[in-house]
């Protein structure tokens, strides 16, 4: 059997789909951030970087990488095991103690990432819980979607950010259900935003569980970055927060906070966090040091914000078309993966601007776009410079403008 002649098969397809996707090679420049250096051929040397999700600069600041580096020669590199063999060090629980400080919980537990976080805890307690049907919204992360697919319980998809919808679903509910809403804050691809005190009205009435994903919003939303629940002053009503610290707070892993019960249910049951290596001390180290700073600073929030607003504002009075959202990211849509993939690489080459395309199946086909995550690092001129090359490439596409 030719193994290889099948793999490339489906890679061709993918290719002539135009889906098919090319990691470009760059290579961080601390102090420089968001400049990086490319290592791509046919690329400028440097490459300002549009399209990254350490939303605050986080991973550059100096309070985060000192205490990584004293954490690296204080403990070493690695955990040396899972949680529950020998992996456990004190930075874990230093971590995990500030992490249900920010989201005011009893508890919290970290995770490797913000996928598995997702993946374990959902399937752990669809599994797990008697007679549980969980309500995912339909625009739900893939990492959410798994979760839900490997608790091999009853699921009921509800309308996007459809409080209605969603209450009529629950309302059809068998009386011994055990009900989990599972759904996002900030979705990530559109930038909307979940009318939550709706949702959380509905979950109540319903006496369901509300499985919240925040990793799109913590750290940049609420007073001391606790999220969009903490925006709002319903933390307390959520029964469970999920976050990540691989976004706002520029390091790596991802977490749920909750009762002390519910996050003892899921680290004892949970295979996903039972058979994982811990992340390294230095790692845990790094992440408490942002939130804390994060929970005291409002200046990176507030220059992402004036950012975000000021490229909104250009791209509007060029006529440059953009989704309208109340968030931090600016998506354009492009609606084709060829020509989505074609506009990427001439601004990488022509103008040392990096955005990957957002294709299938990060976005439904049809839907592919450039999506932008102005930062408090991007200057004016960096938007400025932007928005010249955008206006420079939709005049050479002909692509239709948006009516000024």
């Amino acid at each position: 059997m030719n193994f290889d002649g099948l793999f490339n098969r489906e890679l061709e397809l993918l290719k002539d789909e135009g889906n098919y996707r090319i990691f470009a090679e760059l290579e961080r420049m601390c102090g420089s951030t968001p400049r990086a250096k490319s290592h791509g051929p046919d690329t400028p040397d440097e490459v300002m970087v549009w399209c990254s999700n350490d939303y605050l600069g986080m991973s550059q600041h100096p309070k985060v990488r000192k205490a990584m580096k004293d954490a690296i020669d204080k403990s070493g590199a690695g955990a040396g095991g899972t949680r529950n063999i020998s992996g456990t060090s004190h930075e874990h629980l230093l971590l995990e103690r500030e992490l249900s400080d920010l989201h005011g919980k009893e508890a919290a537990l970290l995770f490797t990432s913000g996928y598995v976080s997702n993946w374990a805890s959902l399937s752990t307690l669809g599994s797990r819980l008697p007679n549980a049907i969980i309500y995912s919204d339909s625009l739900n992360h893939a990492s959410m979607i798994e979760g839900i697919r490997q608790a091999r319980c009853a699921k009921v998809i509800w309308n996007h950010n459809d409080p209605e919808d969603l209450d009529r679903k629950l309302a059809a509910s068998p009386a011994n259900a055990t009900k989990i809403i599972a759904f996002e804050s900030v979705y990530s691809m559109d930038g909307d935003v979940c009318p939550l005190k709706d949702i959380v009205e509905v979950a109540e009435k319903h006496r369901a569980m509300t499985y919240l994903d925040e990793v799109h919003a913590v750290g940049l939303y609420g007073p001391r970055g606790g999220g969009i629940a903490e925006q709002e002053g319903l933390m307390d009503r959520i029964t469970l927060i999920e976050g990540t610290l691989g976004k706002a707070f520029g390091c790596m892993g991802g977490y749920i906070t909750a009762s002390a019960a519910l996050c003892d249910f899921i680290r004892s049951f949970a295979s996903g966090f039972i058979f994982t290596t811990a992340l390294p001390p230095a790692v845990a180290a790094a992440a408490r040091a942002s939130i804390a700073h994060l929970k005291e600073s409002d200046v990176e929030r507030q220059q992402q914000r004036r950012q975000v607003a000021r490229l909104r504002a250009k791209l509007n009075a060029v006529g440059l078309p953009h989704m309208d959202n109340p968030s931090h990211i600016v998506p354009v849509l492009i609606k084709d993966p060829v020509k989505c993939r074609m506009i990427s690489d001439y601004l990488m080459r022509e103008f040392g601007i990096y955005l990957q395309p957002i294709n299938y199946p990060t976005v439904p086909k049809g839907t592919e776009r450039l999506r932008f995550t102005p930062g408090p690092l991007h200057s004016d001129e960096d938007i400025d410079n932007l928005v010249n090359a955008l206006t420079s490439l939709w005049s050479q596409c002909m692509h239709a403008r948006a009516v000024a």
